[in-house]
């Protein structure tokens, strides 16, 4: 089990963003540009495990030099099912340099921006101040 899945599953906030690199990329599923640097990310994923309730994940897959992993999962928003898939790649010195998040059906991600716009300012804020 990669060690971010064993910390998103037993909600260690502080483990998943040491595990962040200082430069990360997150593509979010649900904006168009891709947010840059460890404190966006780790505001958006506190932000994220607030919105999304009965998380799990549902499949692991590793790429051969263990560099690349995808993350199935399932969630709710609301009362929206989703279904959706964490990327990660590790850099050199193992910590996650790049996270994209996709995510489906339509109805589901749009509740998801939904609930995740009505938390940016404060997402924003605790970015700045970290």
């Amino acid at each position: 089990m990669h060690p971010f899945r064993a910390a998103v599953e037993t909600h260690d906030l502080d483990a998943i963003e040491s595990m962040l690199a200082e430069d990360i990329v997150f593509t979010s599923p649900v904006v168009f540009k891709p947010y840059s640097g460890k404190p966006f990310t780790a505001a958006i994923l506190r932000a994220v495990s607030e919105v999304f309730t009965d998380f799990r994940y549902v499949r692991e897959i590793e790429s051969e030099d263990g560099r690349d992993h995808a993350l199935v999962f399932v969630a709710k928003v609301g009362d929206r099912e989703i279904n959706g898939c964490d990327f990660l790649h590790m850099n050199e010195a193992g910590e996650i340099d790049d996270l994209m998040v996709m995510v489906r059906p339509l109805s589901a991600a749009q509740a998801l921006a939904a609930a995740m716009g009505a938390r940016f300012d404060g997402i924003t804020r605790e970015a700045s101040a970290g």
